[in-house]
């Protein structure tokens, strides 16, 4: 399914050349003046400028050219040489109708590609907490998009699991139970099939470790002795770490399930550890890799540039390797198992500089060739509390994200119950449509805004079932599908449509037929963003729409039937946005 503004462009770029003129001028776009037309065409001035004659008389040739095709209905020029296009309503009635059995055959990708999505980047023996929701939030709304445009993604989650944070934990539990078999060095096994700790362990064990080694010195030297420990494999700790794993990955699971997010691949840091060595060995052997004050390092700093750059450090002078080392040894391991065109890391833009160190080592050592594999990191802000600083609990700690999740259903339950909303439906019902709003709440809120900018959580405002939140999208879908229910059991028939007849409907017209650029425009500038303020903008002209139009008292039954075809098309419109952006909408509210 070509987008509209392909569309369009055909027929403009034609009008360029069969004028003697650069196709390339004939980029159309959404009008900024829609008193003026619905699109427009500035390429005028450009040509103009090379082939040195007058912008209007540019526009004046290409336009009476334009005027030839009978799709569009006016086609005029403005000073100093802008051409308005405005199309004739049985083309746009044609091309809505058309255009959802084009998306759904995923016709948009002129060329498709084969995408890892990194996003997630949860911590193993570590609670999740609302930091850890952008990452997730962004990501998969990444994924789903380029997945539904055509293209093969993989999403991982990519956890931190062979870190510092472990050293803490398995130190932290040697102090407390040093009678365990896993830290008796002399013992290779075997070690018992239970785990000596469960979730509600971990819940306090890192906190509990973190802060120790924060204050002592001899806890921290205890926590780096076990990440190396770990890190060479000792079978004991190598065995309690698995454990550990286990226990946090199903945590986990739960966790990311609970706000709609599905990894394909549960891979992490630990799942490159017997690439290290010899990814070290060989990029020491190639001269790629150095020592710098007894640490291995590969030095990227460029002549050009205008701040320091430090050197991506592979090993420590004891000998761990960092985070740094497992990413260089991840972006192999993909290039590997993937051949990847394009690695997204969807990650806090506090780790930028990070990623400018990971990316031109990985094209200094030749992992990723530049003309094999393009690398980006979506950079996004943070989630703050209303007094400007990172969202915390009302006790000033991080929330963490189940409680989060708990407080948004309960919100939203009250919210419903407040506007008389599902006070009719059994109460599994109601929780069921509660939890559904919240997720539109919360992802809508966070989705709104582009991923590089800091945002103030408000769920107050979040939560409301008027203005540009996720509630209101799923009040105008819902009221989409009772109305559907109605005239089903009036026994009214849907379509053939008509063409638009209104001012209201033809805007509603203009808005779904602009849906195959938004997707790709919100996959292209890697921000879903785009496609909220479409959703938006598409539910709220809808509802000026059902305000001016009685669909079920018409008695014309051709313009009813056309009606009801509209509705169904702009239901599927709405919901496959928000299925995009990650939340599900009810049948009823």
């Amino acid at each position: 399914m070509e987008s509209i503004l392909g569309v369009l462009r055909g027929f403009v770029s034609s009008s360029f050349e069969s004028n003697g003129y650069d196709p390339n001028f004939g980029v159309v776009a959404v009008s900024r003046r829609p008193d003026l037309g619905q699109f427009q065409c500035n390429g005028s001035l450009a040509a103009a400028k090379k082939h040195h004659v007058s912008p209007k008389t540019v526009a004046a040739e290409v336009a009476a050219t334009l005027r030839q095709v009978p799709h569009f209905k006016d086609i005029t020029v403005a000073e100093p040489g802008f051409i308005n296009i405005t199309l004739a309503d049985d083309f746009l009635r044609d091309y809505v109708a058309d255009m959802l059995k084009g998306l759904d055959a995923k016709h948009l990708c002129q060329k498709t590609e084969r995408i890892v999505i990194d996003y997630g980047g949860a911590n193993i023996a570590k609670p999740m907490h609302v930091g850890h929701l952008r990452s997730a939030i962004i990501g998969e709304s990444l994924k789903r998009i380029a997945r539904f445009l055509g293209h093969h993604v993989v999403g991982d989650v990519h956890l931190g699991d062979w870190g510092l944070q472990m050293g803490m934990v398995i130190s932290e539990l040697e102090r407390r139970l040093p009678d365990l078999p896993y830290f008796a060095t002399e013992t290779v096994g075997p070690f018992p099939k239970n785990s000596p700790v469960q979730a509600e362990d971990l819940l306090e064990l890192y906190p509990t470790a973190n802060a120790r080694c924060k204050s002592d010195p001899t806890a921290l030297a205890a926590a780096r002795a076990a990440t190396k420990s770990l890190q060479e494999e000792q079978p004991g700790h190598l065995s309690l770490w698995s454990h550990i794993r286990d226990v946090s990955i199903q945590t986990l699971k739960n966790d990311y399930e609970s706000i709609g997010i599905e990894f394909d691949l549960w891979l992490g840091e630990s799942d490159t550890r017997n690439q290290i060595g010899p990814l070290i060995q060989r990029l020491i052997k190639d001269g790629y890799a150095e020592s710098s004050d007894g640490a291995t390092v590969i030095f990227v700093d460029q002549p050009t540039d205008k701040r320091e750059i430090p050197p991506l450090i592979l090993t420590k002078s004891d000998g761990a390797s960092l985070y740094g080392t497992t990413d260089l040894a991840t972006i192999e391991q993909r290039m590997n198992q993937f051949r990847p065109s394009l690695i997204l890391y969807v990650v806090d833009k506090r780790q930028s500089d990070h990623f400018v160190q990971l990316f031109r080592a990985a094209r200094k050592v030749d992992v990723a060739p530049v003309d094999v594999t393009r690398l980006e990191h979506i950079a996004f802000g943070t989630m703050n509390g209303k007094n400007g600083k990172p969202f915390k609990t009302r006790e000033g700690g991080v929330m963490q994200l189940k409680d989060l999740v708990a407080q948004l259903r309960q919100k939203a339950y009250e919210k419903l119950t407040q506007l008389d909303l599902s006070e009719r439906y059994k109460e599994e019902e109601k929780r069921e449509i509660a939890s559904a709003v919240g997720l539109s709440a919360l992802k809508f809120g966070d989705l709104l805004n582009h991923p590089t900018r800091d945002y103030v959580f408000d769920l107050d405002r979040f939560m409301s079932f008027e203005g540009k939140t996720g509630p209101y999208i799923l009040y105008t879908a819902v009221r989409i599908k009772s109305i559907l229910r109605k005239t089903k059991s009036e026994s009214f028939s849907s379509g053939p449509m008509l063409p638009p007849s209104t001012i209201s409907e033809r805007d509603v017209f203009l808005e779904l037929a602009k849906l195959p650029d938004q997707l790709m425009a919100a996959f292209d500038n890697r921000s879903p963003q785009i496609l909220c303020e479409y959703v938006f903008t598409l539910s709220s002209t809808f509802t000026t729409f059902y305000h001016n139009h009685n669909i079920m008292k018409e008695q014309d039954t051709s313009l009813r039937s056309s009606w009801i075809e509209l509705l169904h098309i702009t239901e599927k419109a709405i919901e496959l946005v928000a299925n995009l952006l990650g939340f599900k909408i009810p049948e009823r509210m």
